[in-house]
């Protein structure tokens, strides 16, 4: 049979239509018929393959809108504007001060703020990006938030490619009553209207994931205790199946390839290179804000500020001041840059004490948690991630209720079980002087066609170097990765732990490994683990990546986050992480850039 193309496919489709439509006695206006065309006009929207976007006429009209002189004309503006906010991310928020000039007995006065909300709708919908059509048979996820006088939310998906690609926007002012609503309420009332509005996509069984910057709303639902504005809201709540999940203010964005076309490339840089000035060399220093909310709650914690007035100025009168918590214990508290640090015992690290505010230390777990640079590891690990620069009372107490808490461990983690005894090699005396390797296999197609891990692992320091591999790969290929990322930055062990795979055993690579003067110790047959280096690394890895992969296809790009987060976890048999034994160091966190200065 001949391969049809798309125009002859196009072609069939459009005779069974008109075949239907002369059966059933139909017609058609000619001057609107629109054939084998890459997208088309429908509703006021134009459709195509990549997805929804703006009618480019009706933007015309909007970019072209005078500044209003009257109600009258005003109305208008915002009748046009309303029609296409879907398109727009901070619709409501942005009409804030044109609405107050359309209510009853308002004197018309054209302020500042009026002009600049004028123009940022303009802009809003004239960038506005390409939506998505929905796709039923991928998970939806749903981002909200509120602020003092706007509540909005998107509806979003991952697309084939494992690009997150927005569906749907839609935003609200708050109503006067709302506005007096407490945070917690406003961003449950955020959460609420999301689901009203995309209810039509996420009624049902199939789970979704709600995404909030306020940590408390991911057991607002189970709480014992409920206001009575948020027991009316159970019932609705109770009609779809969801999870919270939380995500700190700077990260409950929406990502780049929302707010731009996903088909459009970067433009080329210009190349400089025939230009004979001298180059300007330009440093930039990144910072967090987490430690100046640190300071900000400092202010708000009397009994901190009298600490620290101790610790700038030691006297008894300051001394009588403190509670007996910190009078029997001021020797380990230190000041420095507006923070106050504590130290446990001589000659260990200063950490950062953290007052007694609950949002700010689940800012904290979160990044040493939630993120995808910490893995959600367990209790024990994520204690010793946090407890390595921030300290408060009761700290494990806080981390154990936590994970006992946290949603993707409970989903994600399988239970304990007993494993055979393993068969112990002798211990290497030095960093990369054995290292184990193995294959993980049978993971869904990657957009680079991969479907497994080469999993490295330096069996002194436990450190671990994860690369995406195809099935199909040799041992010519195998080879080709060990040389790319394990000698080029490591040199060469004297030995390699592996089972028997015949990816190993084959004649060229057992050639390759004698000439560079490595010694293949194979395990023993009949007990696989063997050492257990790399079993064990395989069952955290896969963990891990349940935790944060919600695509099938873009698995292998949370693989540079997984193998940080194994570096980056203290190990049982060094109490140390794998970063700390190869370099001494701790590697430098996106949200602790300021404990650097120490």
């Amino acid at each position: 049979m001949d391969e049809k193309t798309d125009v002859d496919v196009h072609r069939i489709h459009d005779r069974k239509v008109l075949t239907l439509m002369r059966e059933h006695k139909l017609c058609a206006n000619l001057k609107k018929n629109i054939s084998a065309a890459n997208e088309i006009p429908l509703l006021g929207c134009i459709v195509g393959k990549n997805g929804v976007r703006s009618n480019p006429e009706k933007i015309k009209a909007i970019s072209d809108w005078p500044v209003p002189v009257d109600v009258k004309g005003l109305r208008k503006f915002l009748g046009l504007a309303a029609y296409l906010h879907k398109y727009s991310r901070n619709y409501a928020e942005m009409t804030v001060h044109l609405s107050r000039l359309l209510k009853k007995n308002e004197r018309w006065s054209w302020s500042a703020e009026c002009q600049h909300s004028f123009e940022g709708i303009k802009k809003s919908l004239i960038q506005s990006p390409v939506l998505a059509i929905a796709d039923q048979d991928r998970p939806f996820h749903v981002v909200c938030d509120a602020s003092d006088f706007a509540i909005g939310c998107a509806l979003m998906q991952y697309d084939s490619d494992g690009v997150e690609r927005v569906v749907c926007y839609q935003s609200r002012q708050l109503q006067a009553a709302e506005r007096n609503y407490p945070v917690h309420d406003k961003e449950l009332l955020a959460m609420k209207y999301a689901l009203a509005k995309f209810r039509v996509y996420l009624l049902g069984d199939r789970p979704f994931i709600v995404y909030t910057d306020h940590a408390s709303l991911r057991t607002a639902v189970n709480s014992p205790q409920l206001s009575q504005r948020m027991a009316r809201w159970l019932s609705f709540f109770a009609e779809h199946n969801f999870s919270v999940e939380y995500k700190p203010g700077r990260l409950n964005v929406v990502a780049d390839a929302l707010s731009r076309r996903p088909d459009l490339e970067p433009t080329a840089q210009p190349d400089s290179r025939g230009d004979p000035t001298v180059a300007k060399l330009t440093v930039s220093v990144p910072s967090s804000n987490l430690f100046d909310d640190v300071r900000k709650a400092y202010t708000e914690d009397e009994s901190l500020l009298r600490l620290m007035d101790y610790v700038f100025n030691p006297c008894n009168q300051a001394l009588k001041s403190l509670s007996s918590q910190y009078r029997s214990s001021t020797e380990r508290y230190s000041a420095r840059d507006g923070l106050l640090y504590y130290t446990a015992v001589n000659g260990d690290t200063p950490r950062v004490v953290v007052p007694a505010h609950n949002d700010l230390r689940l800012r904290i777990m979160y990044e040493c948690h939630d993120a995808p640079t910490s893995g959600h590891r367990g209790r024990e690990k994520t204690y010793l991630m946090v407890s390595r620069d921030f300290y408060w009372p009761r700290q494990y107490e806080f981390v154990r209720k936590y994970i006992r808490a946290c949603e993707v461990c409970q989903r994600v983690k399988p239970s304990p079980s007993s494993r055979a005894p393993l068969q112990p090699l002798p211990i290497p005396a030095e960093c990369w002087q054995s290292v184990s390797m193995d294959f993980v296999f049978g993971f869904p197609k990657d957009v680079h066609k991969n479907t497994g891990i080469l999993v490295f692992v330096d069996r002194f320091s436990k450190m671990v170097h994860l690369v995406a591999v195809p099935e199909s790969i040799t041992a010519q290929g195998c080879a080709r990765v060990f040389i790319d990322t394990i000698f080029r930055l490591h040199g060469l062990p004297r030995e390699l732990v592996s089972d028997r795979d015949p990816r190993f055993t084959a004649e060229f690579w057992q050639s390759v490994f004698r000439s560079l003067g490595t010694r293949l110790t194979m395990s023993t047959s009949d007990h696989p683990e063997t050492d257990g280096q790399t079993e064990r690394v395989n069952r955290v890895l896969e963990e891990i990546l349940r935790g944060y992969v919600h695509s099938f296809t873009s698995w292998s790009e949370f693989l540079p986050m997984a193998e940080f987060a194994i570096n980056n976890s203290v190990h049982a048999s060094t109490m140390h992480t794998p970063f700390f034994v190869n370099g001494l160091r701790h590697p430098r966190l996106p949200a602790f850039l300021e404990c650097d200065s120490s």
